[in-house]
This record gives C-alpha cells, sequence and structure tokens, in this order.
C-alpha cells in the first residue's frame, strides 16, 4: 500500500517561506493571494494490504522521524 504524509507548520508557528512567496505574488501581480504554509510530502511503499495496520504505521513514522511535534502537523492518506 502506498501512504502519503504532509507535513505542515503548526497553525500558530510563523512561516517566514510562506510569507516570502506571498510578497513574491504579490509583487507578480497575484494580489488576491492571501497567505501561503509550506509543507513536506513524503510517500512510503508499506508492504501489506491492510489499510489500517498501513495508516497506523505512516503515522508512527511520522511522529518519530518526518514531523517535529513541537512546530509540525502531519496527515497521513492511504491509496
Amino acid at each position: 500500500m502506498r501512504a502519503r504524509v504532509f507535513v505542515t507548520l503548526k497553525p500558530s508557528v510563523f512561516d517566514p517561506q510562506g510569507r516570502t512567496i506571498v510578497e513574491a505574488l504579490h509583487t507578480m501581480g497575484y494580489g488576491d493571494v492571501g497567505d501561503v504554509r509550506q509543507g513536506k510530502y513524503f510517500e512510503l511503499e508499506i508492504e501489506t494490504t491492510d489499510s489500517a495496520k498501513a495508516k497506523a504505521m505512516a503515522a508512527e513514522v511520522a511522529d518519530k522521524l518526518l514531523a517535529n511535534p513541537v512546530i509540525e502537523s502531519y496527515r497521513v492518506e492511504i491509496v
């Protein structure tokens, strides 16, 4: 099974890269863009046919390695 893990900064954490992108977009004429939050994307190939097991394993991996729980949150999708 394939697990997709999306890691983003928590809403309360300032995102300087996102802020820089917004400013660049405004300079380019995209003034309607109000906010950008940057993040990370991972795909994990998990050798199981049990989607609940795959989701649990991907969440464990995200907790232990992919995300910093102090400043980041994540969500897992199984495809």
